[in-house]
This record gives structure tokens, sequence and C-alpha cells, in this order.
């Protein structure tokens, strides 16, 4: 019976776990968007939640700091300063303390941990180890990003190479919805390569605590650097401390001192420290009681007053997660209606997005370097092959691939048409992108149109970007790509549908 409570207890949720659980249930508060396959893009998107999750989960509605951090190096000074002004102001307030209580994969770590198996002990090795996310940090989200951003590509390094946050959340989580099965023929040897790391990362965390979080994130690395100064988080007092390194050995983290930037603020070591020398940083409450009772110091409040804040809190807690997800369930961007065209040629295969299907008339609106020009635009209706790319200067995949539009556009000549039509999402940056890199381009530059189920909704069935589509004469759809495409490819696509023309 002992053994069996025992166990019983072994899974029950500690205070700190479920501020975690929380956390993670806030951040993906969308519920909705699991159910669809789609992700959310409303407002609060602007906006960045403090521990690593990705904006491509479905259920987001933040995006992640970090990978916002690497895709506003090539955006304009005001993006830079706003993101810097953000995670600077996480690292200030908490440090690594959004680490222990606010980071979702950071959760998933440690539940994988309780798995019972022989588990490995920090020592030496792993403290060396735990320097490897410095330099991560250095080379894959600030030095490749930069490099990329000075080519006008958006190369957000370790989002793209390593992280497994993104592949669970942002990657398995839209390929096991149904509506995105197109998503499949774009996997190639990256997604391989990343899946294969998260698998490494979540068998690794069953033997080693929090595996990622010490040896390899570079978010962490850096809310680390600013622990010593953070508002909140753990603090020894030397005066009391009689060195007796009880909290470094029952610490599962590479710490050499309370609080130092290896530590997460799980508050553990606040139990087993016999003269109370550590203490939570701006606040008088404390989340753990000591349980060594040698001192005659009062404690700074009473349980009784400790229990209704505790109470208080956690029903403004709840009253924000409910409310949040009425509002997200409830949040539907206003769209307009799509055209429906009520008479079709009778020799044209009917409307649809697929290979085969003759595409939807659109018209969009037209720029050049210098921005909008006023002039219209239907790609459907050019009566000769046209060639339809979505694409954005935030998408690195977008801007690698341009090159090989714009050659074949002038190869090819008056005999097709090629419409790169940017997304409504940073379009701003656009026009000087062009003005920059195809101001005596022969393609048709485009604005997409937000709102409309039409355009990259109705075409993309999705939320991929590059998307490209190839039509013929008569604007029925011969070849379709999800995601990036060759210039062998798009020249192959481009002779078939001439010869359906």
């Amino acid at each position: 019976m002992n053994k069996f409570i025992s166990t019983v207890k072994r899974y029950i949720p500690t205070k700190r776990k479920l501020i975690q659980l929380y956390f993670a249930l806030l951040y993906n508060i969308n519920l909705k968007g699991f159910a669809t396959g789609k992700l959310y893009k409303g407002e609060s998107k602007r906006f960045c939640v403090p521990g690593i999750n990705c904006y491509s989960c479905p259920g987001a509605v933040g995006a992640c700091p970090l990978g916002s951090m690497q895709g506003a190096y090539g955006n304009e000074k005001s993006t830079m300063f706003y993101m810097g002004g953000i995670i600077l102001l996480f690292c200030i307030m908490f440090g690594r303390m959004i680490c222990g209580y606010a980071c979702p994969f950071g959760l998933i770590q440690e539940l994988f941990y309780k798995v019972k198996t022989p588990k490995v002990k920090k020592g030496p090795l792993t403290r060396i180890l735990s320097y490897l996310k410095y330099f991560i940090l250095v080379f894959l989200a600030v030095i490749v990003p930069v490099m990329y951003a000075l080519k006008d590509q958006a190369v957000p390094g370790f989002c793209k190479y390593i992280c497994p946050a993104g592949t669970l959340e942002g990657g398995i989580s839209l390929l096991a919805n149904k509506v995105n099965n197109s998503y499949f023929s774009s996997l190639g040897p990256l997604f391989t390569w990343k899946f294969a790391l998260l698998v490494s990362f979540i068998v690794g965390s069953v033997f080693i605590f929090r595996i990622f979080c010490r040896f390899v994130c570079p978010l962490g690395a850096l809310y680390g650097l600013f622990n010593r100064f953070s508002v909140f988080g753990i603090k020894l007092e030397e005066s009391k401390c009689v060195h007796c390194n009880l909290c470094i050995s029952n610490c599962k983290l590479d710490i050499k001192k309370v609080g130092d930037h290896e530590c997460i603020s799980c508050g553990e070591c606040i139990n087993v420290c016999p003269t109370k020398a550590i203490s939570w940083k701006g606040s008088v409450f404390k989340l753990h009681p000591n349980q060594v009772q040698n001192t005659k110091e009062p404690e700074p409040v009473t349980d009784k007053k400790r229990r209704i804040v505790q109470i208080i809190s956690a029903v403004v807690m709840l009253a924000v997660l409910i409310g949040a997800f009425f509002y997200y369930w409830n949040d539907v961007p206003e769209t307009k209606a799509p055209v429906v065209i009520e008479k079709q040629e009778e020799d044209l295969p009917p409307y649809g997005v697929e290979v085969g299907n003759t595409c939807m008339p659109f018209e969009l609106e037209l720029f050049d370097t210098a921005g909008l020009t006023g002039e219209k635009l239907d790609p459907t209706k050019s009566e000769k092959v046209t060639v339809i790319n979505f694409w954005g200067t935030w998408c690195g995949p977008c801007v690698a691939e341009l090159p090989h539009f714009n050659g074949l556009a002038k190869e090819y000549g008056d005999d097709i048409t090629v419409v790169a039509i940017h997304s409504d999402n940073g379009f701003a940056a656009a026009p000087s992108f062009v003005a920059k890199n195809y101001g005596d381009s022969p393609m048709v530059f485009a604005k997409d149109v937000a709102g409309e189920v039409y355009h990259t909704d109705y075409l993309m069935c999705g939320d991929a970007y590059p998307v490209t589509f190839v039509l013929d004469s008569r604007g029925v759809i011969t070849s379709k790509f999800v995601s990036s495409v060759t210039e062998d490819e798009l020249r192959a696509a481009i002779d078939d549908a001439l010869a359906n023309s």
C-alpha cells in the first residue's frame, strides 16, 4: 500500500508543473487550429511569448521569441528594435526562470524524464557540454541569419536546422491533419534530419534531465546571461551560506552556484538549504516552504495569507485561460465570400485547386519598385501560359527560388507570363526588395489581398510558402508545387503547359 501511495505521489504534479502546463495551454489556446490544421494569423501573433513555442503550431496564438529574433535581422530597423526590446524585457524581468516555468518544450522533457530508467548524472562532461548552447546562440541564431539577411534572404538558422520544438509543434502537428496531406510531397532530407534530432532529444530526455535545455537551447543561453540581474528568480544570501553544497548536489542542472547562468529557478534548492540562505527575489511570497526548521527567524507571511493569495491567483489564471479559449475559438478573421461563377465554358474542367481543374478567376493589385501602382490583374485571364508564385520576402525558400522564375521569364519571353504574388504579410518590404534585386525583371509583381479566401487561402489550401501553379492558356492548372521548386522542374512544367496550349 505504501508503495502504491508513493507511486501516486510521484505523478501528482507540483506547483511548478502546473504552472508549466498552464503556460503550455495558454500559448496554444487556439485549440480549433489543431482540428482545422490551419495556423492562427490574428493580431496576437505579432507578439512573442516568453518561452520556445513554434509560430507554426496550429494552436499557437503568439510568436516564438527565438524565431522572431532571427527573422528580425533582415527587416526594418523598427522591427529589430521592437523584437530586441521585447526579448530584453524578458531577460531583465525573469532571466532563465522562464525556462523553468514558461517553456512548453522544457515541460515535455521533464515528463519524459519521469520514465523509470537509469539516469545520467551530471559531472565534468555535462558541465563542458552546457557551453555548447552559447556557440549555437552565436553561430546559428545570430551569424547565419545575419549573413543571409545581407543577401536579402530570411533564414532562421536555428529554426531551420535544429529546433526540435518547431519539428514537433509546427511540423508534426500540421502533418497530423489530413487537410495538409499535400505537405508530405515537399518533405526532404532536411525534415528527416530534424525528425531524427527530435527523436534523439526525446529519447535523451528520458536519461538526461532537460537535455535540450542544458546543451543546445540558444534562448536559454541568452536568458541565462541575465540571471544575476533579473528582477525575479533565485538568490543566495552569502552571509547565511555555510558552503555545505547541498544546493548544488541536489540540483539536476550544471550549476556552480545558486542563481548562476545555468539555474532555471525551479526552487528545489530552497527545501534543502539548512540555513535558509536561498530565497526568491522580487517577491515576499514563497513557492516552497523550507523543510528545515532549525532557525528562529519568523516567516515573512503567514500560511493563511499565502493560501489566500494562491487561491486568488489560481482563480484569476483559470479565468484568463477560459477567456482566452473562448476568444480564440470564436475569433474568425473577416473574409469576403468567394466569388461564385454561375457560368463556365462547357469545354473547361470544373473550378478547383488541383492539377486538371480550371483556376478560379481572381483580381490582384500590381506593385513595382515604388509601391502599389493602382493597376489590376487577373492572372487566370492572360490567354497564355501563366506561372503563379506565392512568395514573401520573409520566406527564405521563396527568396532563394525567385531567381529561377526571373531567369525563365527572360528565357521564354512573350510566350509566358510569370506573376509573383507577395503575401499581404510583410508587404511593406516588398517594393524595396524588388527595386534592389529585380528592377529590370519581366516578372509581374502583385500583392495578395488580405482576407480573400480564393487567393492565398483558396489556391494554396494551407499555410505553406512558397506555392507555385502553372496554368495553360485556358487557365487550367497543369502543374502545382507546394514548397520550393527547382529550375528544371519549373521549366518542364512550363513546357508541358505550352504543349497543352
